[in-house]
């Protein structure tokens, strides 16, 4: 049974979830940043946690964004393929989505038309769009709003076969040690492992998304995760690069089978909001 949607559902929807998104944690960040404040050893590094949680509570209750840099939005699409769009282009309703929340949300336009030429397109459109077909007749939406202080400190790193875990492993220490404070820690590593060049980087993004403290159902991942957690938080980059021993909160890893003669590996570090809102319609 085919199930219509109207284009004009999924603009309001993704209007409201870029405000929510810049305004209020998800309950996983939340619980995880409480968590290490309770944990941290280091008394300035506690004071540093108590001064961003005090920052989160100001937002929620003020409706201001968690933080100036409110992000390129970056969107999500599993799609049912028993779902029928009526009312206009998809493409065209998502950054239509975008383009109110952050008009309506009074949130910083942060994107230019042109790479090179640099013009500010005054809405934050266009959004990046990822979309992939399911089963099912619902549509599944993740806004995930990227700030560019934790973006521009992830890396790809296309190892040889040879190097294998310890070569990952390395991968994501080199990553981490290198962004430093410039991240904007305590961080959430997402790590994509397999696939191409772009397979790797997304599945690394999409990583970011899985909830604090949930791992992967692959045993010898979930080792790999909780392994590299422990070492990032002994670096002693600490919150705010001020030194102390929470400089990550999560170590997520995606994988994907690959070709015999690569070893792809994206590590795309978030900052301590690691914004998303998830919604089904």
């Amino acid at each position: 049974m085919i199930r219509e949607i109207q284009t004009e559902d999924i603009t309001e929807n993704i209007k409201e979830m870029c405000i929510e998104a810049n305004y209020h944690l998800s309950p996983d960040m939340e619980m995880a940043l409480n968590k290490a404040e309770n944990e941290e050893k280091s008394g300035l590094g506690r004071q540093i946690l108590g001064q961003l949680r005090e920052n989160l509570q100001i937002a929620g209750d003020d409706m201001i964004p968690i933080c100036q840099d409110t992000g390129m939005a970056v969107v999500f699409l599993e799609i049912g393929q028993d779902v029928h769009f009526t009312g206009g282009n998809l493409e065209d309703a998502v950054n239509e989505g975008v383009r109110r929340g952050y008009q309506e949300g009074f949130l910083r336009k942060s994107v230019v038309g042109d790479p090179l030429i640099r013009e500010n397109t005054k809405d934050n459109t266009p959004a990046v769009i990822h979309a992939r077909i399911v089963d099912g007749d619902r549509v599944r939406i993740t806004v995930a709003p990227k700030g560019f202080g934790s973006e521009n400190m992830s890396r790809v790193f296309m190892l040889k076969p040879a190097e294998g875990e310890e070569g990952v492993k390395a991968a994501v220490m080199t990553a981490v040690k290198d962004a430093g404070p410039n991240a904007c820690p305590p961080v959430v590593v997402g790590v994509g492992i397999g696939g191409t060049f772009e397979k790797c980087a997304i599945m690394a993004k999409e990583a970011l998304l899985r909830p604090v403290g949930v791992h992967s159902d692959i045993p010898y991942i979930k080792e790999m995760e909780e392994e590299l957690l422990e070492k990032l938080n002994c670096l002693g980059i600490g919150p705010g690069g001020l030194g102390g021993t929470t400089t990550a909160l999560a170590v997520n890893i995606n994988t994907y089978p690959t070709h015999i003669a690569g070893l792809p590996v994206a590590v795309n570090i978030c900052c301590h909001v690691n914004r998303h809102v998830v919604r089904v319609v």
